[in-house]
Parts: structure tokens; sequence; C-alpha cells
């Protein structure tokens, strides 16, 4: 007896819809499975869940790939896409070898890459001395100053004009003090926020002739040594080389923060924080000032040794990421930089809505507010060994064990001496 029969009979249905049961049964089970594509990444619970948001938009978006997010893990084999987020690009960059250049697997999987469409300051720190790019820059932000409302009136700040200057940050700092608060003033990313981008927003060179470091003149031993005497006087708490401010600051603890733009996606849904953004401060009495803030983030890197097919899903993957669409939803969702000038129009048709404020308050500086400046050669907060460098002697002015001039010229001196092979080691030049 014919099998649909047999289960009719045994069922009491129709032969016809058991049949038909079977057949669709067969199909589905003779389509081909999507390729899988992984993701390697070292985020938390809560940035992972956000990547893995983005995954599933792009598997949703087609049937042929699907990407599955990876914990890393020590020093495992790269896997096919793997994240490498502010803390650990460097690292990423000195093992370059591992990974297969980005502009060449999206060249050989024939995948349309507008790399000249990525503004030059989202390419510094993946691409070498011709601008060919090694790895994606996927959720980058700039240093803004975070508010917190209640705590301006509460020190009877008007909560609608943030500071300005650095004096200005100051003078609220005090305020804020005087009303009991704690922690008036506290930063991420020291070397980032108080060396790169002070530098560069006020016009202050890093770099001196010949691939060497100069980030101890004038305008940095003013700023580290007004640094050093708001410890002195507790109008900035130190929480740590990373992140760590960022927590505190969230918990409604600390009264002003700068930080990287990207963090108001988060803070913005803090239950009972009423948060304000401001641009980096700046030095008022420089000429010149403000120029340009810098860029920085996580970016995607391939790894080497896949199979065609395989970089022909990475390869799709990418140009989901610098679609419009998805550039616009990384900006207003998760509050990353847009990368390019599509995505960019994307977003400022939607500078009035809450989510792009940021992006908002951003933008200006990362366009250099219309002027020329030029980006810096060098970054020490991208170089990892001069970073921790100058992190360490920061914390002995902190520390109050030696002035600013002294940590700082240290701070030069140790830095040059490891550059030329830290240079070596990362990207070909």
């Amino acid at each position: 007896m014919p099998l649909a029969h047999t289960v009719a009979r045994s069922c009491r249905v129709s032969p016809l819809a058991v049949l038909a049961t079977l057949c669709t049964l067969f199909a589905a089970s003779s389509t081909p499975a999507a390729t899988p594509l992984e993701l390697s990444h070292g985020l938390d619970a809560e940035r992972a869940e956000k990547l893995g948001q983005l995954a599933e938009r792009f598997n949703k978006s087609q049937k042929e790939y699907e990407i599955r997010l990876v914990a890393r893990t020590g020093n495992s084999t790269p896997a096919l896409l793997n994240l490498a987020t502010h803390e650990d690009i460097a690292r990423f960059a000195d093992k370059y070898r591992k990974f297969r250049p980005l502009y060449q697997m999206m060249s050989q999987a024939k995948e349309n890459f507008p790399a000249d469409a990525v503004a030059p300051d989202m390419r510094a720190g993946v691409a070498d001395a011709k601008g060919r790019m090694f790895a994606l820059p996927l959720a980058l932000s700039t240093p803004v100053l975070y508010y917190n409302k209640a705590m301006f009136k509460q020190a009877g700040l008007n909560p609608e004009q943030p500071p300005k200057t650095w004096p200005e940050v100051q003078a609220a700092a005090g305020k804020i003090r005087e009303a009991g608060i704690e922690c008036a003033y506290t930063t991420s990313w020291p070397a980032w926020v108080h060396i790169d981008n002070l530098s560069s927003w006020n016009g202050a060179p890093t770099a001196g002739p010949k691939n060497t470091l100069a980030f101890n003149g004038y305008l940095q031993i003013r700023h580290i040594a007004l640094l050093a005497s708001w410890v002195k006087g507790t109008y900035f708490t130190y929480y740590g080389r990373r992140d760590d401010a960022d927590r505190h600051f969230a918990a409604g603890e600390c009264g002003m923060l700068t930080s990287g733009s990207q963090l108001y996606a988060t803070l913005r849904n803090a239950p009972a924080l009423e948060i304000g953004v401001a641009p980096l401060p700046y030095y008022d009495d420089i000429s010149g000032a403000p120029q340009r803030t810098l860029a920085d983030g996580a970016s995607l890197w391939i790894g080497a040794g896949y199979k065609p097919a395989q970089y022909k899903g990475a390869a799709k993957f990418i140009s989901f990421i610098l679609s419009p669409e998805t550039q616009l939803e990384l900006t207003l969702a998760h509050g990353y930089l847009p990368l390019t000038g599509a995505a960019q129009g994307a977003v400022q048709g939607k500078l009035l809505q809450e989510e792009a404020l940021a992006f908002k308050v951003a933008s200006p500086g990362l366009a250099a507010a219309g002027k020329t400046a030029p980006l810096p050669p060098l970054r020490v907060s991208q170089i990892e060994p001069v970073r921790i460098i100058i992190e360490e002697e920061l914390e002995s002015v902190w520390n109050n064990r030696k002035p600013a001039k002294a940590a700082l010229d240290t701070a030069v001196k140790r830095a040059n001496a490891v550059l030329p092979a830290a240079l070596k080691a990362m990207l070909p030049q």
C-alpha cells in the first residue's frame, strides 16, 4: 500500500492532504542550508546582544548565508569575521598577517566596495599608506561631554547651558562639589580624550619629525597640570584607563563625563537619568581652537585561510553594513558614527529625533567646524605600547608622584624608544 494511504488510514485524514504534507517536508529538507559565517567577538553581554541584532538583520535579509556569533577565546585562530574593539585593535594590527586584507577580499568576491566613500578619519588605524583598507571600521565614535542635568540643577547651574571650555568645566565642577556631590567630573579613555583629542581639538601637534612623538608641548602640559589640580581639589575622580567611568556616570554618581559619543545610545535609556550632551571642551585662548576631534572604535577583520564561498558571504555582509539603511540603524539605535557621505546624509534627515542627538553634537567636530585642520600622522591611543606608557605616566600625575611636565617628558622619551618596533609590528606603512 502506498505510504500516503497507510498514513491516511492510521491518522484518518485525506491521502491527498498527506501527500501534500510529505511533499512540503521533502522540499524543505532538500533546500540547501545557509552557509554559516562565524563572527568572533570579545564583548560583554549587553554589547554582544546589540551585535547579535545586526547579525540577525543580515540573516533575514537573504537566505544564502547565516552569521553566527562566537565568543573569542585566548589566542585562538581568527574566525572568518573578527570584531576588534577599541581595547584590542592594536593587538589585531600586531598580528595582521593572520588576517586577509579587506580590500583584497572585496575585489576577489566581485562585491562593490566604496572605500573612497569612507572618510579618511574613519579609516585611521585600518588602512595602509595607500589608503587601502585592511579592515572595516564598524562602530566608531568621537569624544563628547556628557552632563547630568539633575545635578546641574542641584548645583544651581543652567542645564541648558553646558560648559564649552575647560575653565568653564572647572567652574561647573566647583559648583557640583559645593552641592555635596562627590564625583564632579570623570573621564574614560584618558589617552584618547586627553592627549589625542585634546591636541587635535586645540590644534597642537602630537608628532615630531620622521615618525617621532612630541605630545609634551605647552598645551598638553597645561591641560594635564589643570587635571592634576582637579584631582587634588576633588573635582576630578579617576576610575581607570578604559571605560569604567561610563558605568559610574550611568549609575548617576557623577556630574560630568568625557567619553565616546556612542555611549549616548545607552545613557538615553537609563531610568530616571536626564542626560545632556555637549561638544568636547576646548581652550578659548588658543588661536584657531576648536579644530577637529578624532574618530575611533571597533573594526571588523577578515581571517585568513577560508573558502571562496565563505569570503563571498563575508563580502556581502560588508556591503550590508555599508548600506545607508544599516548605517542609519547603527547611528540611531547604537550611537555609532555613519561612515559614508550617503549614510551621513540619511542621518542628517533624522536630526530632529532624540536618537540622533549625540551625532548632531559630535559631527561638527569631525568636520573640523568647516576648517581644514589636518589629521595627525600618529595617534598615541592606537599604538598599544605607547598608550600604556602614557597612561602609566598620567597615573603618576593623578597619584601626585610627578608634576605634569616631568610625566609627559618621560612619556615622550619612553614612547619614542618603543615606537619603531611598535610601528613595524603594525600594519605595513
